[in-house]
């Protein structure tokens, strides 16, 4: 989850790095780069799905919830910054989607009772938020430190880069549920689309959670020290994580075809945001470049790179 944003902003410091993390001025460009980008594309979510909200003191709720997505990583990046620790990213990010479910309802009803649809994402992001943020913090804390942050936090400003993206982060994953919780007025019925969404979920966070789990089952075995995961989920997928943290979102988004009107679909941004960070971007190009680095001259791990795919399964493996 929050550990991909991470990779990105890592990513970008690899580029810059023979200059940028040289120098002051160099550091605020980049940042400004950023903080700038994020803003312009949080802007022009907000205008576009945040027209049937409900207002709140002349802004819509869609609004309020950028500034909840954006404004607690920033208080956070103030003492971590200042203590150079990314011990508390993760729980940070978990933190932010809890609150802006509570509150994306409380302000939902301020026109309406919450509906049974809402009460239901809601649920849905509450149990998938703490299943991966305590997942994710108990590993960093039995790690000691995340490696991918050693640059970044090496200065305040530059530390101010992965908070602020990780704050957009939450904001476009969370955009369908923000969406469904704040419209005014009553919510349609449930119906067939909800029943649809409801189960592309449970498939994808019970693949996430089974793969998550067989990994820390094989990284915790002294015996696999050096080795790939190739058991298990990791035979038919090489990233089945990925795959069931695309299904999940989609899963919360398809609930939104029943209430989306106009603009609103514009939320449906949210898997596509998830699949073009894992795939292109974040995620598997980077992981499959560090395997490659690793054990690509390997001739059992270039069978297994060629026998399985990246992220979809081949169910009839080749023998």
């Amino acid at each position: 989850m929050f550990g991909w944003v991470s990779r990105i902003v890592n990513k970008m410091g690899t580029v810059e790095q023979p200059i940028a993390m040289d120098s002051t001025r160099q550091d605020l460009k980049l940042t400004s780069i950023v903080v700038t980008s994020v803003f312009i594309i949080v802007f022009l979510v907000v205008r576009a799905v945040g027209n049937d909200s409900v207002i709140l003191n002349g802004y819509s709720a869609v609004f309020y919830c950028a500034l909840i997505c954006i404004g607690m990583q920033w208080a956070a990046w103030i003492p971590a910054s200042m203590l150079k620790t990314e011990r508390f990213y993760d729980l940070i990010g978990g933190l932010t989607y809890l609150t802006v479910v509570g509150f994306s309802l409380w302000a939902g009803s301020q026109s309406d009772p919450p509906s049974l649809r809402e009460l239901i994402v809601s649920l849905l992001v509450v149990i998938w938020s703490l299943r991966l943020t305590s997942f994710l913090y108990f590993r960093i804390h039995r790690t000691g430190k995340d490696g991918r942050f050693d640059q970044l936090k090496a200065t305040a400003i530059r530390f101010l880069v992965p908070w602020t993206i990780q704050g957009l982060w939450v904001f476009l994953t969370m955009i369908a549920v923000i969406v469904i919780n704040s419209q005014a007025g009553s919510a349609p019925e449930l119906g067939i689309w909800d029943g649809v969404g409801l189960s592309v979920w449970i498939v994808g966070f019970g693949i996430e959670a089974i793969a998550d789990r067989q990994k820390t089952v094989f990284n915790t075995d002294s015996n696999n020290d050096g080795k790939w995961i190739d058991s298990g989920l990791w035979a038919y997928s090489r990233h089945p994580n990925y795959l069931g943290e695309i299904l999940l979102w989609t899963g919360i988004a398809i609930f939104g075809v029943s209430c989306f009107t106009g603009f609103e679909r514009v939320a449906w941004i949210s898997p596509i945001f998830i699949y073009l960070l894992l795939t292109k971007i974040s995620g598997i190009p980077i992981l499959d470049k560090r395997a490659l680095e690793k054990w690509g001259d390997d001739p059992e791990y270039q069978k297994y790179r060629d026998d399985t795919p990246a992220l979809l399964p081949r169910l009839n493996k080749k023998s």
